[in-house]
């Protein structure tokens, strides 16, 4: 285990959970994470992604879709996966990184006007955040035991 805890999320498209997944971990890991994201098939950020993030005043413009190809000769503690399909053709990352999986339902796929596509991203933003707040609390906690000094 490294410090800061280095995680990449992996998802199809890298245009909206594994962004936002990315950017909750930079403001609710306050520097005792160290967060990537990318996808297999890159395709932008999603403008309803980066609207549901700002209502949350965090900022996806700084952000990028990224292809998996960039990291792959990356090490990282921890490599999750927010869509099965990015679980099924997830590659090989040097090291023995943990491999985690969170199946979420992808906000792009849901049909119908702009508020109810809006509402998909705020609820894909929002399991991500609460699954998140969980999981860096556990992690916090073994770093802390390994001897890190970090965030409370």
């Amino acid at each position: 285990m490294h410090y800061p805890l280095r995680i990449l999320f992996l998802c199809t498209h890298n245009s909206a959970r594994s962004q936002m997944a990315e950017a909750l971990t930079r403001t609710m890991g306050k520097g005792d994470f160290e967060a990537h994201s990318a996808g297999n098939e890159p395709s932008g950020i999603h403008p309803l992604a980066i609207k549901a993030m700002q209502e949350v005043n965090i900022e996806l413009t700084g952000q990028r879709s990224k292809h998996v190809s960039e990291y792959t000769d990356q090490q990282f503690d921890v490599i999750i996966t927010v869509c099965d399909r990015a679980r099924e053709t997830c590659p090989t990352f040097p090291g023995e990184p943990e491999l985690v999986h969170w199946s979420f339902e992808d906000p792009s796929s849901v049909e119908g006007d702009e508020a109810t596509q809006l509402r998909a991203f705020r609820n894909a933003r929002n399991f991500i955040r609460d699954r998140l707040s969980l999981w860096l609390l556990n992690k916090r906690k073994l770093l802390r035991e390994a001897g890190y000094n970090v965030v409370v």
